[in-house]
């Protein structure tokens, strides 16, 4: 049943090659005859029912539905078949397939995201003597447009492009378009929403949707048609083919200052008239931003009062805009889950349905995680442990980091440990502060190049005391932010570092939470420092009196720091870390590690491979060869952030998180617990599950499959299998308490490698104060 569904619209894709819709060769008939098919009750807005014990406080009490804008735009081009299949395959049941519906030069329908055929389709270089310039809602449009052409010039020679630049191009030049009858048509149960955007404008030009509409009667019949324009939707409704009950108008509104055609005034004093609305509509359609505004700022203003107001005259309300790829709030944390719940399960209202361009990710939060308690028991077994805590809203390895993650449902929370110069044992994800604290002014000073450690030059926790890391704020981090990406940012010097005791007395409040504590640079710190961080890790550990249920994770890419911990505490599960990919371990590898290490840490890619166009290539059998050693795997790298996944997993972080489930690893260690947590927790994650609804994993490999091989870069080569030698480490060397003695100044005593960069910083700090000086001066 997983594997169907997983791979339905692919199945649906080659059944609609196979009888012509997908092919030009084999052209369908223009239309097929409509299928009576019962249509919803009177006076139902939403799909349906609620499940067992969910109350919506939508219209009617229904579930909200989800209406495929375009079908699957977030992957496949808009409006392609492709994409309204997938949009069917991994939705809810009673999804809607919408429609942007434009008129061709003989007045027939077809279903494209844009009046305009210039960034939808490759019209412009199949007829480039085509191009136009319209007015349209008083504005000269320059381009490409569908009413200067025949509909069988558009089905025989136009493909569909896809309109967002960020988002994947391989499916280009690949489908045609879709008249809404075949739309209409894809699923059994054809359920449509078409839109008309541009009435007034046909109409100038001597075409008319309405005639359209009415002489598409016998072939399909929408459930819902929405329009920007008044005058439109009572043509419709005085239609004498209108059909009251099968079809529904909702008003269309566009943005506040935007003016509406035929009553002239603008959509903002619109929706102040909800009453004459009722009169000619049975819903609204409004930009998100008319339920949530969201300020400059980035974070949610207080949410309005339209919803409420619509409901009270008897008005559906559905919500327009969502995207899983697109910035929405700072509130949400970048996962979209989040932002659909707000609309739809906030306790205070209900949307009667969202349309967006990610309907599986609309589907999870209606019917997976809507009403469920966030710390409801988990239904999967994975561990959910933190990387820095909940370092996606606050700055990693501060309190407030960590006591979200505990909040959201983190099962481990993680401590990497760092030591000061006084030797201090603190959290913080590596021992250079730069990066994760503004400590690049206080410290200037400091900086060092030790190439053991990192290549660039850094702070070194090593070379600051505890009193002097106090001193510098926190900084949150931002992986993706040169793609405009930031994290929660009235919130990026919150929070206070954790001396070690400090972190085990947090976890220790929390019997169910566990801690992993990692241990890096041992060596060096032991013999270029004179820091034993294993012992001051030891002592922390005895001290704290930890409950036997906590569970306690010592991580290191050293075997022989785990050696020590296997000798000195065999209850603590101990794990290899491998920070970069890794492709095959060989038995012999894996018996080694299991000398050392219960479990290990790899980096995505070395579960599900990535090729240069950000599409997975396949799975490795890594998980199949430590679990035969009985090794466990963890995997690192989890985010929300779009950028952080690939293509494949539809900018969904539940969909990446079940397909990396489904090549059975043991736990995800991630940025954002919360949505981790959320997932472990779902109904949706059973596979056995009767639901309408569970969360189909993506087979790696599978839609790279799908693309044509000339369109593709290169593949990368292979990486080599792990050897004997890359795991096992030598003996660490004994504490030099004499180097303590030496580097008291904070020098590194490493050599060259740890050479002063005092007289480079001074001099770029005299460039920088001449600068200063020079601006003002101007």
């Amino acid at each position: 049943m997983i594997r169907e569904l997983l791979f339905g619209f692919l199945l649906i894709h080659s059944s609609l090659a196979k009888h012509g819709y997908l092919s030009r060769e084999n052209k369908p008939p223009r239309r097929a005859r409509l299928q009576v098919i019962p249509g919803p009750g009177p006076g139902t807005g939403a799909g349906p029912g609620p499940g067992p014990g969910k109350k919506w406080l939508t219209l009617n009490g229904g579930e909200p539905l989800v209406i495929a804008q375009g079908g699957f735009p977030g992957l496949f081009p808009d409006s392609s078949g492709t994409g309204y299949t997938a949009a069917i395959a991994m939705s809810v049941p009673g999804t809607l397939k919408y429609c942007n519906l434009q008129l061709t030069k003989d007045n027939l329908g077809i279903c494209l995201p844009d009046i305009k055929l210039d960034n939808c389709t490759d019209a412009a270089t199949k007829f480039p003597k085509q191009q136009r310039k319209y007015n349209i809602n008083g504005r000269d449009v320059d381009g490409w447009f569908p009413l200067d052409l025949t509909i069988d010039e558009i089905m025989k020679e136009i493909s569909l492009l896809q309109n967002i630049y960020s988002r994947a191009s391989v499916f280009d030049f690949v489908y045609p378009p879709l008249q809404p009858d075949s739309v209409f048509g894809i699923e059994p149960k054809g359920k449509l929403w078409l839109n008309v955007q541009n009435d007034a404008f046909w109409s100038a030009h001597q075409l008319s949707a309405v005639r359209y509409i009415d002489d598409s009667k016998e072939f399909f019949v929408a459930d819902y048609i929405s329009s920007p324009e008044i005058g439109f939707l009572k043509a419709v409704g005085t239609s004498k083919t209108f059909d009251k009950i099968k079809t529904k108008l909702v008003f269309k509104f566009l943005t506040p200052d935007s003016v509406e055609p035929t009553y002239k005034e603008t959509y903002g004093a619109l929706v102040k008239k909800l009453a004459m609305i009722k009169t000619f509509a049975s819903g609204i359609l409004v930009p998100k931003d008319y339920i949530w505004p969201v300020g400059k700022d980035g974070y949610l203003q207080p949410a309005t009062t339209l919803v409420a107001d619509a409901h009270r005259e008897g008005l559906t309300v559905y919500a327009l805009g969502f995207a899983s790829d697109v910035f929405a709030s700072y509130n949400y944390s970048y996962d979209p889950a989040v932002e659909y719940l707000h609309f739809v399960d906030n306790s205070k209202f209900s949307v009667d349905g969202v349309v967006t361009e990610f309907p599986g990710s609309a589907s999870n939060a209606i019917a997976c995680l809507a009403q469920n308690p966030n710390l409801s028991p988990k239904v999967a077994n994975a561990l959910v442990i933190s990387h820095n805590g909940a370092s996606i809203d606050y700055p990693g390895c501060t309190d407030l980091a960590y006591k979200k993650a505990i909040n959201d449902g983190a099962d481990i929370i993680d401590c990497n440990v760092q030591m000061t110069k006084d030797g201090v044992a603190f959290c913080l994800e590596s021992a250079d502060l730069l990066g994760k604290t503004n400590a690049a002014m206080a410290f200037m000073d400091r900086s060092t190049t030790i190439p053991g450690i990192q290549p660039k030059s850094g702070v070194f926790t090593f070379d600051v005391t505890w009193t002097e890391i106090k001193s510098v704020n926190p900084l949150i981090q931002n992986p993706f932010q040169s793609a405009g990406l930031s994290r929660n940012p009235k919130s990026k010097n919150a929070g206070k570092f954790l001396t070690l005791p400090e972190f085990l007395e947090l976890a220790k409040k929390n019997a169910t939470t566990g801690i992993l504590i990692g241990i890096q640079h041992a060596a060096y710190l032991a013999s270029k420092k004179g820091l034993d961080i294993i012992t001051s890790i030891n002592n922390a550990l005895k001290n704290a009196k930890l409950d036997s249920k906590h569970q306690i994770l010592i991580q290191s890419d050293d075997t022989s720091v785990l050696a020590k911990f296997k000798s000195s505490s065999p209850n603590y599960r101990r794990v290899l870390l491998f920070s970069k990919p890794i492709s095959s371990a060989p038995k012999p590898v894996t018996d080694n590690i299991k000398k050392y290490a219960d479990a290990v840490n790899v980096v995505k890619k070395s579960i599900v491979q990535e090729s240069k166009i950000f599409f997975s290539t396949g799975s490795t059998k890594i998980v199949e060869e430590m679990h035969a050693a009985n090794i466990s795997v963890y995997v690192s790298g989890f985010s929300t952030e779009t950028l952080s996944m690939m293509l494949d997993f539809y900018s969904d972080p539940y969909t990446e998180l079940i397909s990396f489930m489904a090549e059975g690893i043991d736990g995800v260690i991630t940025d954002n617990p919360k949505t981790a947590s959320a997932f472990m927790r779902s109904p949706c994650v059973d596979p056995k599950s009767t639901a309408p609804f569970v969360f189909n994993p993506i087979k790696p490999g599978d839609y790279l499959a799908q693309v044509e091989p000339t369109v593709l870069p290169p593949a990368a080569a292979p990486l080599p299998p792990l050897q004997v030698a890359d795991v096992v480490d030598p003996p660490l060397p004994p504490v030099d308490a004499s180097a303590r003695k030496e580097n008291g100044d904070g020098g590194d005593g490493g050599g060259k490698s740890g050479q002063r960069r005092l007289g480079v910083d001074v001099v770029m700090m005299s460039l920088l104060l001449f600068g200063l000086v020079y601006v003002i001066g101007c």
